[in-house]
């Protein structure tokens, strides 16, 4: 990866480094586009989320809303809440891409994904000197916004057409899809302390009302990792007054 550097070959390294991403993501795809119709969104409104919004977690989460019969107001804070996660990625990718300009960070903010996200951080976190990195998240990127719109539309035939989709398990890929993303990322006890306090209190909140589980398991989980990280750096900053 270090000899990649024209924008032409980021660009395809980045495509081809989301790939195993894009194959989970695929029936994540097909099932959002299934559960959407099935839980009462014409073919234009789940069409427009997938085009439009392109965050797979809110877009169930707002489906799911929909078919409880939420308000306007719930579903649009409720989806808002946990897309906030994207603010964190962004704030990690934040040096590295300050020198773009906003022709540039706009699409690239409207791109960010989990699975860009994971797909891409490594990559800038080389020092490598390559002044094209940003052509591997676009690449990347947009592999996965096209995957994700084309198994949308083939979610959406299969929940018009195939009776009882909605029950063929195609929601094990979301477990699968988020297990290849997250692992990879628990590189420190920071971030394995938020990993396993987000998901523990997930399964303890999770019959909370309007999926306000997962909101409460996201907060827990980020700030338990904030706190970790901050007791962690102190004890570094500790043992290097010791021996200084």
């Amino acid at each position: 990866m270090t000899n990649v550097s024209t924008a032409r070959q980021e660009f395809l390294a980045g495509a081809w480094a989301i790939v195993p991403l894009v194959i989970g993501a695929t029936p994540f795809g097909m099932l959002f586009g299934t559960l959407a119709i099935s839980a009462g969104l014409s073919v234009w409104a789940t069409m427009g989320l997938s085009l439009l919004v392109f965050a797979g977690s809110s877009q169930f989460v707002a489906a799911g809303l929909v078919g409880q019969g939420a308000s306007v107001g719930v579903i649009v804070l409720t989806t808002f809440i946990v897309n906030l996660r994207h603010a964190l990625y962004a704030a990690s990718l934040g040096p590295y891409l300050r020198h773009l300009t906003h022709r540039w960070l706009a699409p690239m903010a409207f791109f960010l994904t989990d699975e860009s996200y994971a797909a891409v951080i490594s990559r800038f976190e080389k020092a490598d000197g390559s002044p094209n990195k940003h052509w591997f998240y676009l690449g990347g990127a947009l592999l996965m916004y096209i995957n994700w719109q084309l198994w949308t539309v083939i979610g959406i035939i299969a929940g018009q057409r195939i009776k009882g989709a909605e029950d063929l398990g195609l929601e094990m890929a979301m477990v699968v899809t988020f297990i290849g993303i997250v692992v990879p990322l628990l590189r420190n006890w920071p971030m394995l302390t938020c990993a396993l306090v987000a998901g523990s209190s997930a399964l303890l909140f999770h019959s909370l009302p309007h999926q306000l589980g997962l909101i409460v398991a996201s907060v827990c989980g980020i700030v338990a990792g904030l706190l970790a990280q901050t007791m962690s750096r102190a004890a570094a900053n500790r043992k290097s007054s010791t021996e200084s």
